[in-house]
Parts: structure tokens; sequence; C-alpha cells
């Protein structure tokens, strides 16, 4: 991965490899190949540790992980760390149970096991790439 992205992300790739490497979390394993999954989404994408938890942006921040409580694994689709003016109601075509919506441009995407992560892989991308393009 780090091949494709700039020498300046690839010491935020790494904190994001030790982060993980670290992090006691029941879904671990769930995270990391969601992790994976989005960053093949747009070659675009880079990630770091914001807010406690692996973050993934282009020009700002877009996604990021939810890790506690630890009662499976969670998702935030924001529009970063200020809102569109004017506000933007986004939209999502996945499973009404994947998904909670905390505000019009706010969503977690939920999922419950590192089990239905591997399940739902291309569920999330889909999820994933629908944001960007309302982005």
């Amino acid at each position: 991965m780090a091949s494709r992205r700039s020498s300046s992300s690839a010491a935020a790739i790494a904190s994001v490899d030790e982060f993980l490497r670290v992090l006691d979390h029941p879904h671990k394993e769930g995270i990391e190949l969601l992790r994976a999954v989005i960053l093949a989404v747009d070659k675009r994408i880079t990630e770091e540790i914001k807010w406690n938890a692996p973050s993934f942006k282009l020009t700002d921040h877009f996604a990021t992980f939810r890790l506690h409580p630890p009662k499976g694994i969670q998702l935030v689709l924001h529009v970063g760390s200020r809102p569109i003016v004017p506000p933007k109601q986004f939209q999502l075509d996945v499973p009404v149970d994947l998904v909670k919506w905390a505000a019009p441009d706010r969503c977690i995407l939920m999922v419950p096991s590192s089990s239905a992560a591997v399940a739902l892989q291309s569920t999330f991308a889909r999820a994933v790439k629908q944001w960007l393009s309302q982005l």
C-alpha cells in the first residue's frame, strides 16, 4: 500500500499500522479488513489517526472508525470537521440494518462482527463510493 502513497503519507500509514498493531478490540480483524476495503475504493484516499481512530480523507476527512464501545465495527461517514454549507442530504443504497443516520450528512455503518465484515466487503465498498460521490 505504501508504494502508491506519497512519502509524506508514508508516516501516517506507518502510524495507522502501529496503532492497529497494538489495538485491543474484539473485532480487530474486521477493522483491518474494512480498512483495506476503504483504501481500495480510490487511490487518492489517505489515512491517519484522528479522533483516536483510523480516519480516511481525500482533501478532508470523510470516514472515521468508531472503536468504542467495542460492540461490533462502526464506521462514521461524515463531511469532515466543518459542515457543508448549505447542508446536504446524503443517501446510501445499503441495507437499512447496516446504517444509522445521525444527521443528514453523517451516518454510521454498523457491522456486528469480523465474520460479518468478510460477508459485507462489497456492500461496504459500495457505501464508501456512494458517500464520496456526494461530497
